[in-house]
């Protein structure tokens, strides 16, 4: 667990367009280590999936632009590789299980063909072995090896999702990237997707980046959270730093805007506002505009990541031992 297996420096992506030029990661460091699960938890517009795109390379480009950091992957820096060379590390040793299953995959193809293509492309064997395994991650992820020559249409959302994960864990990736991989599924449905998530991260080893906005999920998934705000990380720890010493106010009114069975409060507390326009980002702290406990300095100074306690940083300046 002490290995680091990823390791993101300064990360700067913006989207370049006829109108404006979109801040949508702005500084952005995240260590992975090996075995580990991370959560990215935040509103949605927040970054979390550029900062997914950006380590396996696929951001559409124009209009998204890699303007600066760095993405080392086992001591390997992902920006410097040749698209040749991702292509090589792409479903193989990195992996993504995308939102959406009805459109990760193709709809004329079955889903066995389409598991066995990724075996085929990274691994030197025959059409019988790819086939093989293809019916063995079949099985793992729960459906029969018997539906290998059905089409995508045949099957259900949760069933599909399935699918997907049995293409992205093909492989045995070395890191898993799961963006939001239960948000079209039914509650029932979600919690068999993430268990088995779990157990065949347990038995392949695999460090794992979900992408949620269900904090309920991190509480049960993950070992460390990073919460992201506008393009950057903003409070990152354990889940016992997050959840039992909530430092930064954004993070304190996620929790906030949670139902609790053991409350008697009728209304919720939202949080006020909207997150700022990525285009036209604030001079100071992104957060100040919403911030209860806000001061001027805020509006004009951009906090810097202070370590509260080891491993558990901030940046806030009204953080408990902030600067």
């Amino acid at each position: 667990m002490d290995e680091v297996i990823l390791d993101i420096k300064d990360l700067v992506v913006e989207y370049h367009t006829d109108e404006a030029v979109i801040h949508a990661a702005n500084g952005v460091n995240l260590s992975v280590r090996k075995g580990e699960t991370i959560g990215l938890v935040g509103e949605t517009g927040a970054g979390k999936t550029t900062i997914a795109r950006s380590i396996l390379r696929i951001l559409q480009t124009p209009p998204a632009k890699l303007c600066g950091g760095e993405i080392y992957f086992k001591g390997q820096d992902l920006l410097k590789l040749s698209e040749k060379e991702m292509r090589a590390i792409r479903g193989n040793q990195i992996a993504m299980i995308f939102q959406d299953p009805m459109t990760s995959l193709n709809p004329v193809e079955t889903v066995g063909f389409q598991i066995a293509e990724t075996v085929r492309i990274h691994n030197k064997c025959s059409q019988a072995e790819a086939e093989k395994r293809a019916c063995d991650m079949l099985e793992m992820v729960g459906i029969s090896s018997d539906r290998f020559n059905e089409y995508p249409h045949q099957f259900s959302g949760g069933m599909k999702q399935r699918v997907v994960i049995a293409i992205a864990l093909a492989c045995n990736p070395e890191l898993l990237l799961a963006d939001e991989p239960t948000t079209a599924l039914d509650v029932t449905i979600q919690a068999q997707v993430l268990e088995m998530i779990q157990t065949l991260k347990e038995r392949l080893g695999t460090s794992v980046v979900l992408i949620t906005h269900d904090l309920g999920v991190v509480a049960g998934f993950c070992e460390s959270v990073a919460v992201v705000y506008a393009g950057d990380i903003i409070e990152y720890g354990s889940v016992e730093d997050i959840y039992d010493h909530t430092a930064h106010p954004y993070t304190v009114g996620l929790f906030g805007s949670l139902p609790r069975l053991n409350s008697k409060e009728r209304r919720l507390k939202p949080i006020n506002g909207l997150m700022p326009d990525p285009s036209n980002l604030p001079e100071g702290c992104p957060f100040a505009e919403r911030c209860p406990v806000a001061s001027e300095r805020c509006t004009k100074e951009k906090p810097e990541a202070t370590e509260l306690s080891p491993g558990h940083f901030v940046k806030c300046f009204h953080a408990k031992g902030g600067q």
